[in-house]
This record gives C-alpha cells, structure tokens and sequence, in this order.
C-alpha cells in the first residue's frame, strides 16, 4: 500500500490581515500533482484543517473544490480522504460529503458516535476499503474518543484475513510531539498519548502539529527512505509556512507498506515555497537602533529583492513613530514589489535585561486575539496580571462546560 500523506493545509488563509495566500496554496497543489504523477500512491489522505477558518468564504470553497476536482479527473484511480481539523467546521465538511461520495471521495467531517450510543452500522462511515489495504478516516474529535479508535481497529482486524496494510487518520497533539514554531494554545487541543490510540494500525496520518516528524524519532528533513516498525506515527507538517517561526522544511509523506505488522517505509517530499519569511536585517546581528536606519534598509533591500514576508528588528530601546508602518507600506508601494509586510516588529533586549521585554511589549497583537477561540487562550496570556489566579482550576471548570456542551449537541 502507498499513500500521500499531507495536513494542515489551512487553504483560505490571509496572513497579517490583508495577504491572500491562494498562489502559494495553488503553487503547493502544482507540486502535488507532479508527486502524484511520479509515485503514483493508492490513496492521498488531507489529515484536517482544510481550510484556515471555520467558515470559509464561498470563493475560498470553490478554489479548493477546483483543486479537488482537477486531481480525480487526472488520477481516477485515486483514493483521496479528506477529514476535517480543529480549524473546520465539522458540520459544513459534513455536509458536502454525500456529494464528494459521488465522485469517489471521501469526506469525513464529524466524529464516531460515542460507542455506548451508535447506531448499528456506523463503523462503515469511517472505513475506506482498497485493495491494497484499508483506511479509518477519524476527523478531529474534541472529546475523549480513544476507545472509538481502539474499536475501531478491533473492528477491521476481524475482516482483514489477508494481513493487508491498516492505516488510521488522527487531528490531535500528542503527548512529545516537537511543537516548535507552533503555539499550542491556539486550537485548544489538549495533548493525547498515542499509546492510548491502539496499536492495530500500522501508519497513523496526523494532522495539527506543523513540523513534520515521525513520533518516537528524531526529526529528518531528507528526502530518503527511512524505515519504521509498524505501527508509526507521524504529522505531515504544514503545506506552508503558517508563521515566520516555521523556519524548517515542510513536506508531503510519501508511506509504504507492505503487509500488517511489517516495516514502514517513509519519504519526505520537500514542498518548494512560493515565499520565504525574512526578518531584517538578516545580514547582520544587530537589530535596527532607530526607525530612520531600518527605512534605510528597507530601501536597499527593495531594488535587490521580490516576492517575501518580512517583519523588522529593533533594539527594544528604539523609539518608532506613530505613522512608521505607514511609511514602509509606502516605501512597499513605491517598489512595486511583492513585498508582504508583518506590522508586528520584533524588539530585542540586551542580553543582561532580557527580562524586561515582555513588560514593553505584549506577547500577541491584534490579529492573533481575534483567532482566539476559547476565552482560557487569552487568560493564559495575561495571566500574569491575575494575582492568585489558578489556570488549571479554570481549564477544569472550562473542560467541564465544553463536556456538558458537547453532551447537549450529541443528544439535540
């Protein structure tokens, strides 16, 4: 059995609050098609957060419908399994999956029901069967379901009398994943030990961490084959680079196996970017001491360079005037280079008075308060100014309003 095996596309998403990434996005499903082409795997698997946000704007929709579409008319043979992230909406990915169905794809939107309440039959809506082995498409799941996923192994080896390859989705953190770069905060997803996820797969397809990694090993950014005992874990990574702080390859997994039980094989596809992250000045160590040196910069920099994300450094003792961002989108404006620009500067402290930074300037701007989804992210933040307050006596209370939420929703 061979697969592809990608994550996180966050398709949709508008970085610093006005830049569309559509051309990187189509860019990376350029590069997809050509792997698809050249390895030719039996089933691609989208290991959730399709989309950025939860409810994406029909033009966003329709974008990576078009996508979709493109690669069942090039590879009819294809299997392609999309299961929705903590980013989507389980319900809408839900509701397009009959449709999906009738072109030969797989969208799994809502979780399994909980086992004491299922109906007689539900395990088929979350088995995709293939010749070459089979696939339990399992969406992210906000609550406790890691008996749902041991059954549903369970259910599977009655039927696979041929030994034949098992793999398992999954949108989770995991207890020791490598989250660098990755603010595991945002998406509120708390961390799971994959001993409790079952061992009668062989290759679990992970979705939600961005840096790609094979859990239990150290981290390979190659693109050789490397062998794994069954069953292995493993995240994808992130098609893009979400944030500057993603400074490592990003990559598709290409996964071989072939019997139950037996080796997995895994190659690392490098994603070429249409973009890279700079932070200026980044050829020299020191950060900008006054606004009028970095606009200087940034001058010199724009007749030499083209299509980046840049955010700028400065000694944390600058002073920056209130109309400095206005000028270097000005100065961006003038170049008529695809120049993107993030506001949020860096300020760096001198390394006998680094503890005084967080006091000047605040851990998060605006845009990552709005994608702020459980109320404790904030908290967390801003704990510091809570005297006495106790974070896991509050994340105890919230667990138990979402438990109760999501008792409410299951039985409406």
């Amino acid at each position: 059995m061979r697969i592809l095996h990608t994550a996180d596309i966050h398709f949709g998403q508008n970085i610093y609050q006005h830049y569309e990434r559509l051309d990187e996005h189509l860019h990376f499903f350029s590069q997809l098609r050509n792997w698809i082409e050249e390895h030719r795997p039996d089933a691609l698997l989208m290991s959730g957060d399709i989309f950025d946000v939860a409810q994406p704007s029909a033009g966003v929709w329709t974008d990576f419908n078009d996508q979709i579409v493109d690669l069942r008319r090039r590879f009819p043979a294809l299997a392609i399994v999309i299961v929705a992230g903590n980013h989507d909406s389980a319900s809408r990915i839900d509701s397009h999956s009959k449709v999906w169905e009738i072109g030969g794809v797989t969208v799994v939107g809502t979780p399994p029901p909980l086992l004491h309440s299922a109906p007689e039959g539900w395990e088929e809506r979350y088995i995709v069967r293939l010749p070459s082995g089979f696939i339990i498409a399992i969406p992210y799941m906000s609550s406790d379901r890691t008996e749902t996923m041991r059954y549903l192994q369970e259910y599977i080896a009655d039927k696979n009398s041929d030994d034949l390859p098992v793999v398992m989705t999954g949108h989770l953190a995991a207890v020791g994943s490598d989250m660098e770069g990755h603010d595991p905060e945002i998406g509120n997803l708390r961390p799971v030990s994959i001993n409790l996820l079952g061992e009668g797969y062989d290759y679990m397809a992970l979705g939600h961490i961005h840096k790609a990694q094979t859990l239990g090993y150290a981290p390979v950014f190659d693109e050789d084959f490397h062998t794994y005992p069954s069953p292995a874990a493993r995240y994808s990574g992130s098609v893009l680079h979400v944030s500057e702080d993603e400074n490592y390859p990003h990559s598709v997994s290409l996964v071989d196996i072939e019997r139950h039980g037996e080796k997995v094989m895994i190659r690392q596809l490098i994603i070429n970017q249409l973009r890279h992250f700079l932070t200026l000045p980044n050829d020299m160590p020191q950060p900008f001491e006054t606004s009028k040196a970095a606009l200087s910069y940034l001058k010199k920099f724009l007749k030499k360079n083209d299509n980046v994300y840049i955010r700028l450094r400065f000694n944390k003792n600058a002073e920056i005037p209130a109309d400095f961002n206005s000028s270097v989108y000005t100065l961006i404006e003038q170049s008529g280079k695809d120049i993107r620009y993030n506001p949020r500067m860096i300020f760096v402290a001198p390394e006998e008075d680094c503890s005084s930074i967080d006091d000047l300037h605040p851990k998060f701007d605006v845009e990552e308060i709005k994608q702020m989804t459980n109320p404790l992210d904030f908290v967390r933040k801003t704990a510091d100014a809570y005297t006495g307050l106790s974070i896991d006596d509050l994340d105890e209370l919230f667990g138990e309003v979402e438990e109760e939420i999501r008792r409410t929703v299951e039985e409406n």
